[in-house]
């Protein structure tokens, strides 16, 4: 069930949708929300929109409709905490005309929002002029071309290249009253999509948005052509509104709407040569996807994703089956973005091609199986992480992104502040002793690992690692590979590593009693021992430490410090604003503002997805070993006395550095909330 959460704030009701307003059935939950509240009598509604990526036709009618009801009982409909994607959907279509939008920052410049119509008509090449996109001369120019050719002025100077189309669509949007918007995914409708066929869109050269009460919104770079406009009515049966876009934007998406009704055929051509060519097509050790012919529609489509995935700086690469379509999605800075929808009947030819890379079975198809395929892309080499596994509509594929250019070895850029980068230095100077760096699945613990044994490494010191995998290649440092096929697991790799004279080890993970016990006698016997834990926080370390059966007295002498992170993302600079943060609020964090004041957060924009992030930054917390804490280890502390040191201490907590970060301007609350309570 799509429950609405309710709240209450005065004489307002708040209700909150818990994700997409897209279908059926995740809308009929919030008009019943609101006949509730018109029912009780409480008419003054804002729908709060946080956690809405996206909405439908239906969405968007029945905000008209919910509008209309509270409107007839004497109340009201607004919205809050809309996504750039959302705000720009509710103006493209009108439906802000009538449920306000009270986002603080909804009315500061956006070159992106819908405009609303002209006072009065002015000339086209005034508005270009008065906007400093063409002189006096260009349109002298551009009207002598015009009455040679039959041209529009405008087009004229675009064609010449005088003008560029954004800037031209700009002017029309001003001098007609039509909206000007950057067409992307969640800016249409797939229902509203289908009310054409796609040859007949591509060759119009429009795209059908979304469909509102017997009106279709239609993306155009002409809104003037009225031949196109009239062959759109007569295929969906509905009046158009012409919306501004660039011929790009439109034949992009036009493209990425149509693509999970494709006939195969079309979008990959012959699947059965193509699975041939596949088969018997030698692959290199380094495939240079940036130079490889155009002839084979399947690789053509593998290597778009992979080049994509690269550029936009994802970490995975997730193809899946579902019922009636294939879904590709990338992961980046955390979170997963929807890419393309290729037809279902495509998905075994990609999977077997991006098999035939990783060298492995493409018979098999019972089993999981695990790979590796390096390409070079856009002037570097890439690792991809090949991994797949069966599922009862076929096997999902994932990815993992390996990008050098983009990984971090220097602890100087893991996002330290000036005080806690002291501290892990300290550590890391060490003679021996074992130092853990625990979080999450995904927190960047190995990231930090890498980066401390290259700040260490030295033609003095013998640094050895013990991977699973190896994710990273660095030189003068001997890594080693688990190998769990061959019964050659952490604590049997670690057994044989004592005896190859190291210095440093590093420990990819301590997952079970025996490597733990190792890593610790390693500890003890002149060797700094770095290795991972999955714990919440820095004192949990130990606590799963002597769950796993390391004696109390042996812990206390080895452990030199634990550090524990998160990732959290970082506002996107293109679309950073400001606005004043509510005092209540941050009390609840410790935070005592003694005047007003204004935090940031990203308005969201094309360079990161809409979401108002770009990038991800680590927080910290970290825990020295001192007298205290190995007699109190010594005692097998419950987690009660060890939390109670830490206060004591007065340790700085990683939420403590988290709403720092916060009020520096770096990220937002609700990332770092999101990240500490998941």
């Amino acid at each position: 069930m799509h429950e609405i959460a309710r709240s209450r704030a005065g004489v307002v009701t708040y209700l909150s949708p818990p994700g997409p307003l897209g279908e059926h059935s995740q809308i009929a939950p919030l008009r019943e929300a609101v006949e509730a509240c018109i029912a009780s009598r409480e008419l003054d509604v804002v729908i709060d929109l946080s956690a809405v990526s996206l909405v439908s036709s239906e969405a968007l009618e029945a905000a008209l409709d919910l509008y209309d009801a509270l409107a007839r009982v004497g109340g009201s409909l607004r919205v809050v905490n809309a996504n750039a994607a959302v705000r720009d959907v509710l103006r493209l279509t009108g439906v802000s005309d009538h449920v306000a939008l009270i986002d603080p920052d909804s009315e500061e410049a956006d070159p992106h929002r819908a405009q609303r119509a002209a006072p009065e008509r002015r000339r086209i090449g005034e508005i270009l002029k008065e906007r400093g996109l063409v002189s006096d001369e260009q349109i002298e120019k551009a009207l002598a071309l015009q009455r040679e050719t039959g041209r529009r002025m405008a087009q004229v100077m675009v064609d010449e290249g005088w003008l560029p189309e954004k800037g031209l669509l700009g002017a029309l949007s001003e001098q007609l009253g039509v909206p000007f918007v950057w067409l992307r995914s969640g800016l249409y409708d797939p229902v509203a999509v289908r009310l054409i066929e796609a040859e007949i869109a591509r060759r119009l050269k429009i795209l059908l948005l979304f469909k509102v009460r017997g009106i279709v919104y239609v993306a155009t770079a002409d809104p003037q052509s009225i031949p196109v406009i009239e062959t759109v009515e007569d295929l969906s049966g509905c009046a158009v509104r012409p919306v501004l876009a660039s011929t790009d934007d439109i034949r992009k998406t036009t493209e990425a709407a149509y693509g999970e009704n494709h006939d195969l055929t079309q979008y990959v051509g012959d699947l059965q040569g193509d699975l041939e060519l596949v088969e018997t097509q030698e692959i290199p050790d380094e495939a240079v996807i940036d130079e490889l012919a155009a002839g084979n529609p399947v690789i053509n489509l593998i290597n778009g994703v992979i080049q994509r995935a690269v550029r936009d700086r994802a970490s995975d690469i997730h193809i899946e089956p579902c019922r009636a379509r294939c879904r590709i999605r990338l992961r980046i800075d955390g979170v997963l973005y929807p890419f393309m929808s290729p037809p279902m009947d495509a998905h075994p030819a990609l999977v077997s091609r991006l098999k035939v890379m990783a060298k492995l079975d493409i018979a098999e198809r019972r089993l999981p199986q695990d790979g590796r395929i390096q390409v070079v892309t856009q002037g570097r080499t890439v690792d991809l992480r090949f991994s797949s596994l069966p599922g009862i509509f076929g096997e999902k594929v994932v990815l993992r992104v390996l990008d050098k250019n983009e990984s971090i070895l220097d602890i100087h850029k893991l996002g330290l502040v000036k005080a806690n980068r002291e501290r892990f230095e300290v550590l890391l100077g060490r003679s021996y002793g074992l130092l853990l760096v625990t979080g999450p699945t995904g927190s960047g613990k190995t990231t930090t690992l890498y980066a401390a044994i290259n700040h260490l490494s030295s033609d003095e010191k013998n640094i050895v690692t013990i991977e699973d995998p190896v994710e990273y290649q660095i030189d003068a440092i001997n890594q080693n590979p688990v190998r769990e096929n061959i019964n050659l697991g952490f604590a049997k790799m670690l057994k044989h590593v004592l005896r190859q004279d190291p210095d440093i080890i590093m420990v990819g993970e301590i997952r079970e009693r025996e490597t733990a016990e190792i890593a610790v006698q390693a500890a003890l016997t002149g060797h700094l021992v770095l290795s991972t834990l999955h714990t919440n926080d820095s004192i949990g370390a130990v606590t799963r430490m002597l769950d796993m059966g390391v004696e109390p007295f042996l812990l206390s002498s080895a452990l030199i410090g634990v550090m524990a992170q998160r990732l959290v993302r970082t506002i996107c600079p293109s679309c950073k604003t400001s606005y004043a943060a509510a005092p209540d609020a941050l009390k609840a964090y410790g935070v005592e503002p003694t005047k007003k004041l204004r935090l940031s957060r990203g308005r969201g924009c094309d360079a990161c997805y809409d979401s108002g992030y770009r990038g991800r930054m680590a927080i910290h917390e970290i825990l020295e070993s001192d007298a205290g804490l190995q007699k109190l280890i010594v005692s097998n502390p419950s987690r009660d006395e060890l939390d109670a040191h830490l206060r004591e201490r007065e340790i700085r907590t990683i939420v403590q550095d988290g709403i720092e970060r916060v009020m520096a301007g770096e990220t937002a609350i609700e990332e770092v909330l999101r990240v500490l309570n998941s």
